[in-house]
């Protein structure tokens, strides 16, 4: 398995390395197939931030889904501990999905309602990350990042099992049963929304509504 480390406005010393690869050797109990972990670790400078001013980031790429973590501390030691145990919980649930998918109960309910709020973007990356490209609109200093994911079709139950092992708040993907794009995303407690796009067709110059 594959470790590879960067860091963000910080150096990562061979102590830490050192330590990581130590630490990062659980994984490969819970995910023999692994075959590469990317390890972030990064600095903010803002004093104002100093008790949360050391973040860990851990993504596994494996066959299967990603499978990723992150925790901010006052210590990049702490920090990855934290990252560590959720990462490897989140591993424990992939295999046991793995052993038991025949048995698995969907995690709704699901409903249709929009939320109240726009969800949260998803963590910022370096610039010239695979896949990144960066513009900036018209003459102003708004900088647009977009990124393109292959997406393969889907339902509802793994979107929602995947948004779970990323740890973010909402998940694109395309739904299988109804080829729609679409968008899952938590709300409060074990409750789960689904909003899906409903994209017109122009086909000898006129449309009509994918059903």
């Amino acid at each position: 398995m594959e470790i590879v480390v960067a860091g963000r406005h910080t150096e990562v010393s061979p102590r830490y390395r050192a330590h990581l690869e130590s630490k990062l050797a659980k994984i490969e109990q819970l995910a023999p197939r692994a075959q590469r972990v990317d390890v972030l670790v990064s600095h903010e400078p803002n004093p104002r931030q100093s008790g949360n001013s050391e973040r860990v980031e851990l993504t596994v790429v494996d066959k299967g889904p990603v499978i990723r973590a992150e925790a901010c501390a006052d210590d990049a030691y702490a920090a990855l501990d934290v990252a560590l145990g959720r990462l490897l919980e989140r591993l424990r649930r992939a295999r046991d999905r793995r052993k038991d998918h025949r048995n698995h109960t969907p995690l709704t309910p699901v409903d249709v309602r929009p939320p109240a709020a726009e969800p949260p973007a998803p963590p910022e990356r370096e610039p010239g990350e695979d896949g990144v490209t960066e513009t900036v609109l018209g003459d102003s200093p708004v900088l647009i990042r977009e990124k393109v994911h292959r997406a393969e079709p889907m339902t509802v139950d793994d979107a929602l099992y995947e948004m779970e092992l990323v740890g973010h708040d909402f998940f694109l993907f395309v739904d299988a049963e109804t080829a729609q794009p679409a968008v899952a995303y938590r709300r409060r407690g074990w409750s789960y929304g689904v909003i899906k796009l409903d994209v017109p067709v122009v086909t000898s110059g006129s449309s009509r509504a994918v059903s």
